[in-house]
């Protein structure tokens, strides 16, 4: 099935993970895939895989400039988009106690102020029927302890996806978010955790999941594609959950 021929979609940090797993997904089903990441190898590496019209921009996603330089490139570049999947963001967990301003900082300027700036200045380069994806979190409906500054820039991302459905689908456009639950990623050597506490915590983490296993990476892209087609064109401000149960039970 080629639902995204003649489309192109935008995921930012697809370089890797999530990102490059749903890059591809769209690269499959005929889009022209557009990527962003931080990491000059892995966007080359990355973009090998989804064929010759895919572009790779090397991009911070926590800056409000390089959000507004990445439109202007889009731009100048005669791209407009059809989808995008606000993908990349950053996860690093600390006990309450020993959070440091630098860690809110870097945590809110990538998952929260940067994703808003940057679909601001990519909303004049959307077609009508557009559709934006945010990648939420389980982590904002959940207590887990030293998660406190990750899940607060998640339910901030979430509650974009009903205000901005509310500025933007006059324009035609449609915001939803996916919250996805633990998924097999390399985010999860990103943790900032040694690791012994990093395979205790992930121990810990899958005790919790009631179908008793971590997400993949392709049900996740699946979930995305399905909110960027025409077929969920009635799934408007909507969080759908990802997590085999993990919140829900």
């Amino acid at each position: 099935m080629q639902r995204f021929e003649g489309k192109t979609v935008l995921v930012t940090g697809g370089n890797s993970g999530m990102g490059l797993g749903t890059a591809q997904a769209f690269a499959a089903e005929g889009a022209r895939v557009v990527i962003t990441g931080r990491d000059a190898a892995s966007l080359e590496s990355a973009k090998a895989t989804l064929g010759a019209s895919a572009l790779a921009i090397r991009n911070d996603a926590g800056s409000v400039a390089a959000a507004r330089e990445l439109a202007r490139t889009l731009s100048d570049a005669g791209i407009r988009l059809d989808a995008v999947f606000i993908n990349a963001g950053i996860a690093k967990f600390s006990p309450f106690g020993d959070v440091e301003e630098s860690l809110w900082d870097q945590t809110f300027n990538t998952n929260v102020k940067g994703p808003y700036f940057q679909l601001q200045a990519l909303t004049p380069l959307f077609n009508k029927g557009a559709s934006i994806v945010l990648n939420g979190s389980i982590n904002a409906h959940i207590g887990m302890p030293s998660s406190s500054v990750y899940a607060a820039s998640k339910a901030a991302l979430i509650s974009l996806a009903k205000t901005l459905s509310a500025e933007l689908l006059p324009h035609g456009v449609r915001v939803n978010v996916l919250s996805p639950g633990p998924v097999e990623t390399p985010l999860y050597g990103k943790l900032g955790m040694d690791e012994e506490t990093l395979k205790a915590t992930a121990a810990g983490i899958l005790s919790q999941i009631p179908v008793g296993r971590f997400g993949h990476v392709n049900e996740i892209a699946a979930s995305v594609l399905h909110l960027a087609s025409p077929e969920s064109g009635f799934i408007v401000g909507t969080e759908i959950i990802i997590d085999g149960g993990m919140s829900q039970l």
